[in-house]
């Protein structure tokens, strides 16, 4: 999600890693053998995973309440993020991305279950967030980082406002011209304030990237028992 702006204006770049939009499929492998940084596609999944022939799979997409498809198989290593995936059925592995155990690595089973709410930031939970009242096309003109009051226009869907809820700086907000549906997340406001905030790799990912580091390493030391 950090590097979704590659997919509008073909770059995007967070804590000096960049990521480039590829249309083709010859060339991903290319960029990513030089690792000159991520390579952010658009095209079908399977055509790309076959493409790339990858040695690790990690399904990011935290789809919360749906039920994924088996991967084992689709790669020598398979690690899947977030409830509804099952360690040695789903994906080789899974990694807890529930706040309760945030990072652990499941090597057989299930995460925790969806809790449902999120958690609360500076005593603002639910009441941070503004969700699609209608269907339509979002129009904005802010940006993420920016102050707002609650109340102050943020975006609208067809004829539609969308006001902030309290005041903030903005953490989240879907993209200009993007199409959305009747319940979708699309404002987010951060309490606190202050933009640094909601600027570089937050805490909640960055020990969910952790996690996966260190379900590679269980995975590598599995298989050096195993010879």
């Amino acid at each position: 999600m950090a590097f979704a702006d590659a997919v509008f204006d073909g770059q995007a770049w967070l804590d000096e890693v960049k990521a480039t939009r590829v249309d083709e499929l010859d060339a991903i492998h290319p960029i990513v053998s030089s690792r000159a940084g991520v390579v952010v596609v658009v095209l079908g999944f399977t055509n790309v995973l076959q493409s790339i022939s990858p040695d690790l799979l990690v399904d990011a997409r935290m789809r919360k309440r749906h039920h994924p498809e088996v991967q084992r198989g689709l790669a020598p290593l398979t690690i899947g993020l977030g409830p509804n995936f099952i360690a040695g059925e789903t994906t080789d592995l899974v990694v807890e991305t529930s706040w309760e155990q945030l990072g652990r690595v499941i090597t057989r089973g299930r995460p925790l279950p969806l809790r449902g709410e999120p958690r609360a930031i500076a005593g603002h939970a639910r009441d941070r967030y503004v969700y699609a009242p209608v269907a339509g096309t979002l129009r904005t003109s802010c940006a993420i980082g920016q102050m707002v009051k609650a109340g102050t226009s943020v975006a609208q869907i067809e004829a539609t406002r969308l006001v902030a809820p309290l005041d903030g700086v903005l953490r989240g907000l879907t993209r200009d011209g993007v199409p959305v549906e009747v319940g979708t997340k699309v404002i987010e406001v951060d309490p606190r304030g202050d933009s640094a905030f909601v600027r570089g790799i937050g805490e909640r990912p960055a020990r969910i990237a952790d996690g996966v580091v260190a379900a590679i390493e269980t995975a590598r030391s599995r298989a050096q028992a195993d010879t």
